[in-house]
């Protein structure tokens, strides 16, 4: 059976078998092998599962809460962002992505979480966003017939717990969108995430 340590694209953190690509973590959220907080702290990360120097195995008492996603798009939508350390590579364009989009100099990790932990949450929900369907990019996730979807080009692609759908062609007018508008923006500067 699998345990609650997997993250959908709605930001909630659940007990379903598709373990992902990629983990992270938002900070120490349980007590032995129960979640017992959504977050604690802002930085919200995504790592590869598999870097060498990565000692904490999952449910260590009083470490950060080890957390799956299907993928990085996923990871994304939740509110959160590349590691700067196992993802060096990746945060470093997630930083030029954000400048591109914002202006300025390249943002540091406290920056850019400070900034997406005010987009994330409204209370403890997810918080959501409106946008023209025609300006979403590549790795966006909306609500589509009442679930999250990826925006892939000219298509949207139903994601559940077993993983991505059937694809269908994009709408047009307004789209309720999941993906916090920083990344958003990111995404529409460049950024390419990762999706299974």
């Amino acid at each position: 059976m699998a345990e609650r340590n997997r993250v959908s694209p709605r930001s909630d953190i659940v007990a379903i078998p598709l373990r992902g690509r990629f983990m992270g973590n938002r900070g120490c959220l349980h007590r032995g092998h129960s979640v017992v907080r959504h977050h604690s702290g802002t930085r919200w990360i995504i790592c590869v599962t598999d870097y060498p120097a990565r000692t904490v195995p999952q449910w260590s008492e009083g470490h950060y809460t080890v957390l799956f996603f299907h993928d990085e798009a996923v990871a994304l939508a939740a509110g959160h962002r590349p590691c700067a350390l196992c993802r060096r590579g990746r945060y470093n364009d997630f930083r030029a992505a954000w400048r591109s989009a914002n202006g300025g100099g390249l943002p540091g990790a406290d920056e850019m979480d400070a900034r997406l932990h005010g987009e994330r949450l409204d209370g403890s929900r997810q918080r959501t966003h409106r946008a023209a369907w025609s300006s979403l990019p590549r790795g966006a996730f909306v609500l589509f017939d009442d679930g999250p979807a990826v925006v892939l080009d000219d298509t949207v692609v139903p994601w559940s717990a077993e993983g991505y759908g059937t694809p269908s062609n994009r709408p047009t007018g307004t789209a309720t969108v999941l993906t916090p508008p920083s990344t958003v923006a990111v995404l529409s500067a460049g950024y390419r995430p990762d999706i299974a």
